[in-house]
């Protein structure tokens, strides 16, 4: 049996989690822009002033991974602009974001441009996210080869699949190891008998199911009913909780105004909502709210839906781990990084 599996990392993810993870807290717990600014000579950085101490955390969990869980393919995604095509179909999708710190900007220009030298395949895009990129990798080689998924970002659970799991970054390990009890404790199978990176847990098609209460394929139809606050995807406001007993009954987005758009008299109506609430347990109808926002149910649907159209030039063999040793060595010269 081959021992080859290919890791796809959502290195954006990766990178923003070290940062934040190894700031100081003087800068951690204020909430003062200008303040915080006062402290950035705090942040761990190289001896010529670069700062490193992202660069450094995500470079540790790289090493980790290939020493442990030793993925023989790899591809590390970024993202690159938050003007992407989702920007032209809803402008203000991530809008409720704010700048991105100067510290954490500049370690992601060199961190793409260090794992590049050291022989890693790395994508970023004009156009497209690093889900998209993410997903795009995975759709054209997951029947080549056993495929991983490492993020921390809830909607590359849609990317999970037959020959595609996710290993999902939790926020602390404790979670990761009460996820782990909860659906494998029964056939005392615990951490030390699968092997994950740190603060992760596998996700697979009937966990997902389980776990969120809809398939992997039907998280953008949830995101469009639920919405997103962090990707600031409007959703359908107050119909949350009927989000999942909808998608199972009718599947889709679509196949639920399908079944609406039925229902044309205030007598249809009622019936519908005696339905919902008695067969499917929605004891709040979500039928006006559902009706009033369709364009926006659609809209949010389309906007979380992770596209694998990322034109991919390269082949399976172009993504082997094989590390530029005397580039890594110079990059970890010059940044001042000896502990690894």
């Amino acid at each position: 049996m081959t021992k080859d599996k290919l890791l796809i990392i959502d290195g954006s993810s990766m990178l923003v989690t070290n940062y934040y993870g190894n700031l100081p807290k003087q800068i951690l717990f204020e909430k003062d822009e200008e303040k915080k600014k006062q402290h950035y000579d705090k942040i761990l950085h190289a001896p010529d002033g670069r700062y490193t101490n992202a660069i450094y955390g995500m470079l540790r969990t790289i090493k980790k991974i290939i020493d442990k869980q030793k993925p023989t393919h790899m591809v590390i995604c970024f993202d690159k602009t938050r003007d992407t095509f989702r920007r032209e179909l809803y402008a203000d999708y991530k809008g409720n974001r704010g700048d991105t710190p100067e510290p954490l900007k500049q370690q992601f220009m060199t961190m793409e441009t260090m794992l590049e030298d050291m022989g890693f395949v790395v994508e970023y895009s004009d156009t497209y996210e690093a889900d998209d990129i993410a997903g795009s990798y995975a759709a054209k080689f997951e029947k080549e080869i056993p495929t991983f998924i490492m993020s921390k970002d809830h909607d590359y659970l849609q990317l999970i699949s037959r020959y595609t799991r996710l290993w999902l970054v939790q926020t602390k390990q404790e979670t990761a190891d009460e996820l782990m009890d909860k659906y494998y404790g029964e056939f005392g199978i615990t951490k030390k008998d699968v092997n994950l990176p740190d603060k992760t847990f596998e996700m697979t098609s009937d966990i997902c199911l389980k776990e969120y209460g809809v398939s992997p394929e039907q998280v953008p139809d949830w995101k469009g009913i639920t919405g997103d606050s962090s990707d600031n995807i409007p959703g359908v406001k107050g119909v949350s909780s009927a989000a999942a007993p909808l998608l199972r009954e009718y599947g889709t987005v679509e196949g639920i105004y399908e079944e609406i758009e039925k229902a044309q008299t205030p007598a249809q109506q009622k019936e519908l909502n005696k339905y919902w609430k008695e067969s499917l347990g929605i004891s709040r109808s979500p039928l006006k709210a559902m009706t009033q926002y369709k364009d926006l149910a659609l809209l949010s649907k389309d906007l979380a839906t992770i596209r694998k159209d990322y034109p991919i030039g390269k082949t399976l063999e172009n993504l082997r781990v094989s590390i530029n040793s005397q580039a890594r060595d110079k990059w970890h010269k010059d940044l001042g990084i000896k502990s690894l």
